[in-house]
């Protein structure tokens, strides 16, 4: 089992949990929205009181999110299989899991108490590689730069709102100098969702709070020239190919949220950006 030392994390770090939880608990599932044995088995091998989060909404939320990531970098690896994905604030998720494979190049960045824990589950190989470092330092796109070749993908799941707007300025002009041309998928938060984090079903159970507010996902394109915003969704407009093969309950209860239209739905949003 995983020591209490080895689990003493970071305030923002401490969040990897929640998705990891919501993976193992949605694999427990007969009918799920995707399939993950080992988040299972990693909830298994951390001493960390893990029944706060039981029987969140935003489990499943986290969820859904996580399976429109895979979507989009599926598809990326599909037009592109030598391609390169850098999984930014990695936590312990398990993408390559599900949807790598044997020909693209693979980096999981995350900060140094992060990877410390990552590596008692997960070891680099020839083409899977560790990087500890903040996203808002410039080593580590040099790193990555200097081992992989495009085209590139970079994941910022639940990441990118417990910055502040300056630094995700910063990292996303970090990319777009080092990787022109790139896929950048991030989450936004709108001001209804960041004003009311104290009363969050699974923030409220942690420190951390998020700090950067996007009203607007659209406006990520003003920040370059160049910039475009492919795709933004709410989780109750998830793309056809991933909604279809949601299990009945989770398309009836998210039928229902879209007529609902609750700021703490529609103010989320899962975008898809490319860089100039």
């Amino acid at each position: 089992m995983t020591t209490e030392r080895e689990m003493r994390l970071g305030t923002v770090q401490e969040t990897l949990l929640i998705p990891l939880y919501g993976r193992a608990v949605e694999n427990r599932k007969e009918e799920s929205a995707l399939r993950d044995p080992r988040a299972e088995e990693i909830v298994a091998s951390i001493d960390y009181d893990f029944s706060r989060f039981d029987n969140l909404p935003s489990l499943v939320g986290a969820v859904l999110r996580t399976a429109l990531f895979d979507l989009w970098v599926a598809d990326f690896l599909a037009a592109h299989p030598t391609g390169t994905v850098v999984e930014i604030g990695t936590g312990l998720n398990t993408r390559y899991e599900r949807v790598g494979n044997e020909r693209a190049r693979w980096f999981d960045l995350d900060l140094p108490d992060v990877i410390d824990l990552r590596r008692t589950f997960f070891a680099d190989t020839p083409r899977r590689t560790m990087i500890a470092g903040s996203v808002t330092d410039d080593a580590w796109a040099s790193a990555v730069a200097a081992q992989a070749e495009g085209p590139y993908f970079f994941a910022a799941e639940a990441v990118l709102p417990f910055l502040e707007e300056g630094e995700v300025r910063h990292v996303v002009d970090l990319l777009a100098e080092n990787f022109p041309g790139s896929l950048l998928a991030l989450d936004t938060a709108g001001p209804g969702i960041v004003g009311t984090q104290d009363q969050h079903d699974a923030l409220s159970k942690v420190e951390a709070r998020m700090q950067w507010t996007c009203a607007d996902p659209a406006d990520l394109s003003a920040w370059r020239p160049g910039t475009r915003l492919l795709d933004s969704r709410t989780l109750t407009g998830l793309p056809a190919p991933l909604h279809d093969r949601l299990p009945v309950a989770y398309r009836e209860m998210l039928s229902g949220l879209a007529e609902q239209r609750l700021p703490q739905v529609e103010e989320y949003r899962l975008n898809l950006v490319q860089l100039p």
